[in-house]
């Protein structure tokens, strides 16, 4: 059953994924669970939210250690058209495609540990930001609590298998065992359309590292075979590059967000810095996310793409597609 989600809740998502505060991050759920459409498909969504209304509450309440304020290294807000957290084992490879698709300054060894604290990046589908989290590596005996947290809420967990790893189909195992001890549910329950649309949590994402090496075809090929239930699967080569176009794109698709151009009256459209908005938003929270006083004094919008004429004049509620080009008039 899809979940039909309102433009109003996407509104209450995005403050408590931007919120600074915990303050703020309770009023974003309470917000959110309020918005939310009330029926069969959105009971594990509206169960997910209440729960984590109940941990924030509760971590609100807890008696505050007297002394200097403590700093969560994983609370790290989301930034761009969406974020991705890479989880994997020890000496994975995640450091190495942070590395190669931002500007972040990672830590690329080839011993364990490497990364002590999450490091986030900025990486690039064409002209849309995907913020990459380079996290800490995990083990099945140790999993931080609060990247926990930060798992549960960001948008898609990218899983970083080594496929010159002597254990791949036990490393991608482990991984998903980890999840699945967290109640962290990145795939869906069936395999089928309707239990993708009550799916709870992020989006999931398996990526194999070093496809350039001796034999990480076959490998790849088998753990495609074996993990038959597993998120989808892409073999990728920080070092030559291989497979990494495609993951961005395939980032960008799972994000289901699009790119609209800004056009001023009589000015020329601006094509190098998009806004970012949701799959299905209209013309009226286009004018929202330029500016509230926008989307007060909005009074029509002209918008040029592929599913209009050029120029045509719209409403408010005129749905946008992808590369849509929007001309406000208010």
């Amino acid at each position: 059953m899809p979940l039909n989600l309102t433009p109003e809740y996407f509104e209450a998502d995005r403050k408590y994924r931007q919120a600074g505060s915990p303050a703020e991050k309770l009023a974003g759920l309470q917000e959110m669970l309020s918005t939310i459409p009330k029926h069969k498909g959105t009971e594990k969504k509206q169960a997910d939210i209440k729960r984590r209304i109940s941990e924030l509450k509760q971590e609100m309440a807890a008696p505050k250690k007297r002394g200097a304020a403590v700093i969560d290294p994983y609370h790290i807000v989301p930034q761009g058209a969406g974020q991705v957290m890479l989880l994997g084992l020890p000496n994975s490879g995640k450091s190495s495609i942070v590395g190669k698709l931002t500007k972040a300054s990672v830590k690329i060894t080839d011993y364990p540990y490497g990364t002590p604290f999450p490091v986030p990046g900025m990486a690039y589908y064409q002209d849309a930001p995907i913020e990459l989290v380079d996290l800490p590596p995990v083990t099945p005996e140790h999993v931080p609590g609060n990247m926990v947290n930060a798992l549960r809420n960001t948008d898609i967990v990218m899983l970083i298998i080594d496929l010159t790893s002597n254990s791949v189909l036990e490393d991608a195992e482990t991984l998903l065992d980890i999840l699945n001890q967290k109640e962290i549910n990145i795939a869906a329950e069936d395999g089928n359309e309707e239990s993708e649309d009550m799916k709870v949590g992020p989006e999931g994402f398996i990526v194999c590292t070093k496809a350039d090496a001796p034999g990480a075809a076959d490998t790849f090929t088998a753990l495609q075979e074996l993990c038959t239930a597993a998120p989808d699967m892409l073999k990728i080569s920080a070092h030559t590059g291989e497979g990494l176009d495609e993951m961005m794109k395939t980032l960008f698709e799972m994000l289901d967000v699009i790119r609209i151009y800004s056009k001023p009256p009589g000015k020329p459209a601006d094509m190098e810095q998009p806004f970012v908005l949701p799959a299905g938003s209209t013309i009226g929270e286009l004018a929202r996310a330029i500016h509230k006083d926008v989307e007060t004094n909005l009074k029509y919008a002209r918008i040029w793409g592929e599913q209009v004429f050029d120029g045509q004049q719209v409403h408010g509620q005129h749905i946008l597609h992808d590369r849509d080009i929007v001309e406000i008039h208010v």
